[in-house]
């Protein structure tokens, strides 16, 4: 088991290498790069301006101007030289600079990152805070009125879309009747308030943003929940520990829940990474300017220095999330053994 998980860790370096070399290829070959839409500002600019070209080449900037923009966005050397040097400053620590902020990558990351790790963590505590314990009463009071209600709530939750219920809360919510901001993760007096008052603000801002976010898996993770654990109370083993003398509430559990949480714990390191995400279509609506809402923005304007800082960290989020979903499996159930 412990050689397994060593393999597994040292598996990350490498597919790593292989993801972000793709990523970097497409970047380089992709039209219309940060290249490109320099030189388009700069003709419609001069076509304002009513100038003409300077270089002779039908463009408002010089040979040495163009070469300078090829340094500066880093296409004047080969792509396999740019990824080597852009690995080694991965390597200590630099992911590069933003060429719409013009700030370290790094630093916009680090910025951001928490307020989608703020909706992803809660989101994720109050799913398997709710859903595992409605999953279990749903399997037990199958086809009872409390079955039937909680069921009807959950589809109906589930077939609006987060980010239709986060345009009709905005709506009907903040707009209209204005018992929420309209967006935005904090107040602009924030800083200046208290304790009790900056918690009371943050939850005041959060409300509409985690109602949207809860939405989506909600549904998924407490029929999983009860279908699993329908499954094994139907199994040949549960009726014969039943039949010879132990309790429904034992055996549903003591032996029954132990196995029925497997595809749940399977599950959790992709929901991990999947919420600490973030979704930009909610923090799109919300304006909450979170991780997600950066990978989406730094690909429309070819920021491509945030593009792979975001890629890097999602991935390196993937793996590690997959790894974990395999010790909660192990540890659920002493039975699997990795090979």
């Amino acid at each position: 088991m412990r050689a397994y998980f060593l393999r597994r860790f040292l598996l990350i370096p490498p597919t790593l290498l292989g993801l972000t070399l793709v990523v970097f290829i497409i970047t380089r070959f992709a039209p219309g790069g940060p290249l490109e839409q320099a030189l388009m500002r700069a003709q419609q600019a001069s076509f304002e301006h009513g100038t003409s070209r300077i270089a002779g080449q039908g463009t408002a900037l010089s040979e040495d101007q163009i070469a300078q923009l090829r340094h500066y966005y880093g296409f004047d050397k080969p792509w396999y030289v740019a990824y080597v040097q852009w690995i080694g400053k991965v390597a200590q620590g630099d992911l590069g600079t933003s060429f719409r902020y013009n700030e370290p990558v790094w630093d916009i990351i680090r910025e951001r990152f928490p307020i989608s790790a703020f909706f992803g963590l809660t989101t994720l505590i109050i799913t398997y805070a709710v859903c595992i314990p409605l999953g279990i009463l749903k399997a037990i009071r199958h086809r009872t009125w409390v079955d039937t209600g909680s069921s009807l709530l959950i589809f109906a939750g589930y077939a609006v879309p987060g980010y239709v219920l986060g345009a009709l809360l905005l709506v009907f919510c903040a707009a209209r009747m204005r018992w929420f901001p309209m967006g935005g993760f904090v107040g602009d007096n924030f800083a200046d308030l208290t304790l009790m008052g900056k918690t009371a603000d943050l939850l005041h801002h959060a409300f509409l943003p985690l109602c949207c976010y809860l939405i989506g898996g909600f549904a998924f993770t407490t029929l999983l929940m009860k279908n699993q654990l329908m499954d094994v109370l139907a199994a040949d083993y549960m009726r014969t520990a039943v039949a010879k003398g132990v309790s429904y509430r034992r055996a549903v559990f003591g032996h029954a829940l132990r196995n029925a949480i497997i595809p749940i714990a399977t599950d959790f390191g992709q929901n991990l990474t999947l919420f600490l995400a973030g979704s930009f279509l909610i923090e799109n609506i919300f304006d909450i300017d979170g991780f997600g809402l950066l990978g989406y923005n730094s690909t429309l304007d070819r920021d491509y220095p945030v593009v792979m800082g975001v890629l890097l960290l999602s991935s390196l989020l993937l793996l590690l999330g997959n790894l974990i979903s395999d010790a909660l499996v192990a540890l659920a159930d002493p039975r699997i053994r990795f090979g």
